[in-house]
Order: structure tokens, then sequence, then C-alpha cells
């Protein structure tokens, strides 16, 4: 587990693999986090279970802060796919965003991995900065292109989803 030092001094963040009893909290912090997409509570279980080795929680002060749902790809074991990150209100603004992915890079399930991939839409402003410093201080290679459209995918429900690859210049290296 790795321990780092918050920017306010009343707490230190704690990073961790999610546990069942986390999912409420993980749906309720989503659900507080516009303008992510809400799953249902369940998908958030799920995801705490079954995916928790490829899923990260933020904890300050016993309270979850942050989270991201991610997963190594069926058909690509070389690719880690960032499904959301999820900041609370009272987090913000400690860089939190940027070192949860670290922290999910520097795990053993993610040794080899050569390319992180995510979905964001146009408007996403704060996702679209977290994803280009994450590259940036990843000395990795940004690009994007529209994958799940609003009309052929959504039924012109939803925003065009545009496929963010990052790849990096040379396989993740385990700090386990």
């Amino acid at each position: 587990m790795q321990t780092l030092q918050s920017a306010k001094p009343e707490g230190t963040v704690t990073f961790r693999k999610p546990v069942r009893e986390d999912g409420a909290d993980i749906w309720e912090l989503i659900r507080s986090c516009k303008p992510l997409d809400e799953n249902s509570m369940y998908c958030n279980l799920l995801q705490s279970d079954h995916f928790k080795d490829t899923c990260v929680v933020a904890e300050k002060d016993g309270d979850i802060v942050g989270w991201i749902s991610a997963y190594v790809t069926p058909n690509d074991p070389e690719t880690v796919f960032v499904w959301q990150v999820a900041v609370s209100e009272k987090a913000r603004g400690m860089g939190l965003g940027s070192r949860m992915l670290q922290s999910l890079m520097a795990r053993e399930e993610t040794e080899g991995v050569k390319r992180m991939q995510t979905t964001i839409t146009l408007d996403n402003d704060a996702s679209w900065a977290l994803f280009r410093k994450f590259a940036d201080r990843s000395n990795a290679d940004l690009t994007s292109d529209a994958h799940f459209t609003r009309d052929t995918h959504f039924a012109g429900e939803h925003a065009t989803e545009h496929m963010v690859t990052i790849t990096f210049r040379e396989a993740v290296q385990s700090a386990a």
C-alpha cells in the first residue's frame, strides 16, 4: 500500500485496492462527481470485487475521497483501460487524480503495460487536463480519436466519447 502526504496537513491520503464493502461509498462519490456517468451500485460492487487489482481507492481520514475504476483489457494485456476517475470536491486541488494513476501503474498487475486508454467527451476539461498531464509526466505520447459517437453508438443521447491512448515509451515496470 502506498501512502502519500496530502497538500493539507490534517491527514494523509492512502491509496489501496477496493474491497466489496466500499461499493456503496464509491457509488455515492461518483454520483457527486458530475459529469461522470452514474452506473448502478451493483456495478461498483462488482468493480470493487472482480476488478479490485486494477482499481484504486484514495482514502483520507477514513473517507473515500478518490476512485479509479480500471482493468487490463481482455484481448490486449499490454493495455490498461481507465473507466472512471472520481475525486471528491473536498479533495480537489491536491493532485489526487494524477497520484491515483501513478499508484495504479506502480502495481504488479500493470507490469508490462505499454498503453493506457480511456474515453473522454470533448467538454470534460478536467479529464483532458488530467490525462494530458499524466502523459507528459510519464514521458508518453497521447493520441485521441472519436470512438463511440453520438449518433452511431448513443442514439443521439450522449456526447461522442473520444478514445485517448497514452503510449509509454517503455513498458511499465512495477514498483512492487
